[in-house]
């Protein structure tokens, strides 16, 4: 299968508001479907590439407590 999932995420989330990629997320959470999965993978992905060691940090702080 030839399917970008990295070009089909970033393509439909191009120029999208802050609104709109929250309920992008929150959909996908809501909905729980594993096929949803890589699409919040991409998200994080190019938030992770934008981000600043301290804004990381914070980030896999809060995520290691979610999974204390």
């Amino acid at each position: 299968m030839d399917f970008q999932i990295r070009e089909a995420i970033s393509t439909n989330l191009k120029g999208n508001s802050a609104s709109d990629i929250r309920d992008v997320v929150e959909d996908a959470v809501q909905r729980g479907e594993e096929h949803l999965l890589p699409g919040l993978g991409v998200i994080f992905e190019k938030w992770w590439k934008m981000a600043d060691d301290t804004k990381r940090n914070s980030v896999l702080n809060e995520i290691a407590t979610a999974f204390k």
